[in-house]
């Protein structure tokens, strides 16, 4: 019974994902489970994890499961910059999973805006996020960044290439103390990292960190950079969303892929992020593809350990029958109790492994309710 409503719970949320997306304009993709081997090992720094799994066609072509979508898609882009694409998926991927660490065939479900993509657009796609995340519950935070802002404040300790990608991991790590070691490490002056310090030290909602972030950002000539987060924020002011936003500095994702607007998505009850996205503009100009990108994913496999842990009850109603009882009346009363809301299983006789908030038993064509465990 339990795994009956895990798998209804899931296939609820699915389509409760394909209609919010549906509903914005998105049209479903669909992609194959297998590509050519080369597409992966020429992005590898785009992948959550560069393990693959390959196997040889008949054709020798050296094939492998695929471990993302996004590649794909945007492997399949329309090169026309005019061209505005608003794709969704629900699709299988093989990649090692965060909650196991082996390879396991995962859910994916996702959305992909690219080609002529504006202020809107990224507007929306963040909306979407916030919106999905939602579906899975009410207790949520959406982590937003700006990876442009992050790297002019990275730029003002230094430009020596390795050295930036060294700091760059630091802040990965969210260790500003590492920093301070490089800066000393490279005769630099510390003082020079005290503006990445106070950034990242940033956390909180838009209308408390935004008024910082501007006074913050005025010796660096960031204009165009906070009026594209500002931008990508308004969506939320006044939605039922805005207290679910969190504007956080130490939020990072692939900066060899990712530019302007990155995001994390996290939900109660699970320590890691379930969803994960941001502009990415470089794996367009890399794959030579013309115009811009923005998505998302979400990872349905932790999604689906929340509704495991939270699956308290069986079934909301049990209805227990005699010998007595009708088929008419049985129907009617388990219609009766569904028209309530209540998911119903219906038995001549009580299972002990079955967890239900209510029993109700059926006496004379009425309900009755004997147990009430809600």
């Amino acid at each position: 019974m339990k795994i009956k409503n895990i798998a209804d719970a899931t296939q609820r949320n699915t389509l409760a994902l394909a209609a919010l997306f549906a509903g914005y304009g998105y049209t479903q993709y669909k992609v194959s489970r297998f590509e050519e081997y080369d597409l992966y090992l020429k992005n590898k720094g785009f992948l959550v994890n560069d393990s693959v799994i390959t196997f040889t066609d008949t054709d020798g072509k050296l094939l492998a499961l695929k471990p993302d979508v996004t590649l794909s898609i945007v492997k399949n882009a329309d090169r026309a910059p005019a061209q505005l694409q608003k794709l969704f998926y629900h699709e299988s991927v093989f990649r090692v999973s965060k909650s196991t660490g082996s390879f396991k065939e995962i859910l994916q479900a996702g959305v992909e805006c690219f080609g002529k993509v504006d202020a809107y657009q990224i507007s929306e796609v963040l909306l979407l996020a916030a919106k999905s995340l939602q579906i899975f519950g009410s207790r949520f935070i959406l982590e937003v960044s700006h990876i442009g802002i992050i790297s002019a404040f990275i730029r003002h300790i230094t430009t020596e290439s390795a050295l930036v990608q060294a700091i760059w991991k630091c802040v990965n790590e969210k260790n500003i103390h590492s920093v301070l070691e490089l800066c000393a490490q490279n005769g630099i002056d510390s003082a020079l990292a005290a503006p990445l310090r106070q950034l990242l030290s940033l956390s909180g909602s838009p209308a408390e960190v935004l008024p910082q972030l501007t006074e913050l950002c005025a010796p660096f000539s960031l204009e165009k950079e906070l009026k594209e987060l500002k931008d990508a924020l308004c969506v939320f002011e006044g939605s039922e969303q805005a207290g679910n936003i969190l504007l956080d500095f130490s939020a990072v994702g692939n900066i060899h892929y990712y530019n302007g607007i990155i995001f994390n998505g996290f939900l109660e009850g699970i320590p890691e992020s379930v969803l994960s996205g941001g502009q990415y503009d470089a794996l367009m100009a890399k794959m030579k593809k013309s115009g811009r990108a923005i998505g998302f994913a979400l990872y349905l496999d932790l999604l689906e350990r929340l509704e495991k842990e939270a699956e308290a009850f069986d079934v909301d109603a049990l209805l227990l029958y005699g010998e007595e009882s009708t088929v008419a009346e049985i129907a009617a009363a388990v219609k009766e109790l569904q028209a309530q809301g209540n998911s119903v299983a219906a038995t001549p006789a009580r299972d002990k492994r079955c967890k239900a908030k209510q029993v109700y038993s059926l006496e004379k064509g009425r309900l009755k309710i004997i147990e009430n465990n809600a």
